[in-house]
């Protein structure tokens, strides 16, 4: 994971309701879906992947097989930005 001074890059993301990501450090912006917006919310909160894939088959109805691939797709993109 990225720290800057102590803190997770991903904690330091803003969030906004039209699903608009800002990073402050950086100065840019990302537009997310929704689920893209829950997996972040939660990764915020500090949920693993696990918890985020079973709150998603509750909220979403999607195969836990599908959440699987998805969530860690999603995570790994956020590694390569450096936003995790």
């Amino acid at each position: 994971m990225f720290f800057i001074k102590g803190c997770m890059v991903i904690n330091q993301l803003i969030l906004d309701e039209n699903n608009i990501v800002f990073h402050p450090m950086l100065g840019n912006s990302y537009q997310l879906n929704a689920i893209g917006m829950f997996i972040l919310k939660e990764l915020q909160a500090s949920k693993t992947s696990d918890e985020i894939i079973k709150l998603l088959n509750i909220e979403y109805n999607i195969s836990v097989k599908e959440l699987y691939i998805d969530v860690h797709d999603f995570i790994t993109k956020l590694k390569i930005y450096g936003l995790y």
